[in-house]
């Protein structure tokens, strides 16, 4: 499954940029992203490296079908708008 990285988890005084917004492709409901906790979400860095950060669904976010995603180390600004692959 494909997913575009919408945003960090933001609060009023802070921002966790290991916690990121994704929407994931066919996803509408808060029931069908329910569905998707637990799954492995993986982004891999553009450039020769290929370096690959994982991180796995944690909840839905809003009742839209967005999913939190809680990766291992915090994503680089130049993730936003990107895509991820959601095993």
């Amino acid at each position: 499954m494909e997913g575009r990285i919408a945003n960090y988890r933001n609060a009023d005084s802070k921002n966790n940029p290991t916690h990121i917004i994704v929407h994931v492709d066919g996803v509408k409901s808060r029931d069908k992203a329910k569905a998707l906790v637990g799954k492995q979400v993986s982004w891999v860095a553009p450039g020769k490296n290929k370096t690959t950060i994982t991180g796995k669904v944690a909840s839905a976010h809003g009742n839209s079908g967005a999913v939190r995603v809680i990766f291992e180390r915090g994503l680089p600004g130049q993730a936003l708008g990107t895509g991820v692959n959601v095993q």
